[in-house]
């Protein structure tokens, strides 16, 4: 018999901090740890924002869980960040903050809400197929080195012009593989899905690529957002070299990130993340992070280019929220 105790919702608040540290601190020791410790303060909501909501879970008192839901576009919310204690799992924690997001987006119209997760995250990917959320797409990210001198082959161009790059996005494998979905320029490590409104609206403030062979569009990529972040000793300290120093490595880069990148073929693949290696250093950048579909030939293509991939994939699900809300009243 499961002893009886006091499980509740409310919206997470800054005063929660320690606590919330206190349950995360354990979390992906080996993978680097945590990041909602560092960016708590900063990710959660104003008091007058409508589009974010934080919601915290207690037990008995105690802060027990973690999850925070944004709307992306008018009718597609995002999941994120979904954490419960050690001590408090198998108490219906998740359960209860899932029911508190699906709600919460049913109210601002959302017909769809998505999560992403590492394809690591054996816990997180069984929790989240209990909870109702089906898979949707994989992809991975590739990292091209910042070169303002990156070469191109001569037989593809690459323009700016928006109307190229939508006319290949909307009948490229890519699009179809990734569900019509890239990166959100309204929320980071979100996804939502596309139109060609974005891509008029990344040309004016950001940058579009358009690539085109002799027969036609062959590929499409948008810069979503440039942002500092803080570089771990770990990553910049090289053990294979006896004389680094990880106090003289510097704190933060810069990060230039591209919300989608897809091509046909070697040579547009080639000029495509030539054409981002010079936009990143244009940029300052000191690394790049590029999403790809996780296809065979997508994967395959990047490291024959001269171009890093990422060692694993992520996982993007989706729910109704209107159907979870229905299916979690008549439970």
């Amino acid at each position: 018999m499961t002893d009886a105790f006091d499980l509740e919702i409310r919206r997470a608040t800054h005063d929660d901090y320690e606590a919330v540290v206190e349950f995360t601190s354990d979390i992906w020791r080996d993978r680097g740890g945590d990041y909602i410790p560092d960016i708590y303060h900063d990710w959660l909501e104003d008091d007058d924002e409508e589009g974010r909501k934080t919601f915290l879970a207690t037990v008995d008192g105690e802060a027990a869980g973690i999850v925070q839901a944004v709307m992306v576009s008018d009718d597609e919310a995002w999941f994120q960040g979904m954490r419960v204690a050690a001590e408090h799992r198998r108490k219906g924690v998740s359960h209860r903050l899932n029911e508190a997001c699906f709600d919460w987006a049913r109210r601002r119209g959302a017909t769809i809400g998505r999560v992403m997760i590492f394809s690591w995250n054996q816990a997180s990917l069984g929790a989240a197929r209990t909870g109702g959320f089906e898979p949707i797409t994989e992809f991975r990210f590739a990292h091209p080195d910042p070169d303002p001198d990156a070469e191109r082959p001569v037989s593809v161009s690459v323009s700016s012009d928006p109307a190229i790059a939508w006319r290949y996005w909307t009948h490229s494998d890519a699009r179809e593989h990734l569900s019509g979905l890239g990166l959100a320029p309204e929320e980071s490590w979100a996804v939502r899905e596309l139109t060609r409104a974005d891509f008029e609206q990344f040309a004016d403030e950001r940058v579009v690529f358009a690539v085109a062979s002799e027969t036609g569009p062959a590929g499409a990529a948008y810069r979503c957002r440039t942002f500092e972040r803080t570089v771990d000793a770990d990553e910049v300290d090289d053990p294979e070299q006896p004389d680094s120093n990880a106090e003289s490595a510097p704190e933060t880069e810069t990060v230039a990130e591209y919300g989608i990148a897809a091509w046909d073929g070697i040579d547009a693949a080639r000029s495509l993340f030539a054409a981002i290696a010079r936009d990143a250093a244009d940029c300052g950048a000191d690394t790049t992070r590029v999403l790809i579909p996780e296809t065979a030939r997508t994967v395959s293509d990047v490291p024959c280019v001269g171009v890093e991939i990422a060692e694993e994939p992520d996982f993007v699900l989706g729910i109704d929220p209107t159907a979870a809300s229905d299916r979690i009243e008549r439970s």
